[in-house]
């Protein structure tokens, strides 16, 4: 599953678009061409990969969010416990928890959103 998998540059352009959105895709265009030094049509080619995705659509040349960047961060995360972790999070707290220990802070947080999903 590839869905929520994005290579370093395709993240970049999403967080552009995230950042700009909407936004015109020969605006966009020009965004990337001045951060990443990209031509037109690479511009265009990387757009099409991430609308294909359905992260985002290009409707009439106006670029829209389809899924917001939390949204998709949460997807991804959920993606990576499912494939790593076979979908366990008591799995994947216990394997993280052993090599970064956790702050009082952080181990309330997960108290209280515990608490809040029971």
């Amino acid at each position: 599953m590839e869905q929520y998998r994005l290579g370093e540059m395709e993240q970049q352009f999403a967080d552009m678009i995230w950042e700009h959105a909407p936004i015109s895709s020969g605006q966009l265009a020009r965004l990337s061409g001045e951060a990443f030094g990209w031509k037109r049509t690479t511009a265009y080619t990387m757009l099409k990969r991430l609308c294909d995705r359905k992260i985002f659509a290009n409707i009439n040349g106006t670029v829209t969010v389809l899924i917001t960047k939390e949204e998709f961060q949460a997807a991804q995360g959920e993606q990576f416990i499912n494939e790593i972790f076979d979908g366990s999070l008591p799995r994947f707290l216990t394997a993280f928890s052993r090599r970064k220990k956790m702050s009082r802070q952080e181990i309330e947080e997960l108290k209280n959103l515990i608490e809040q999903m029971e």
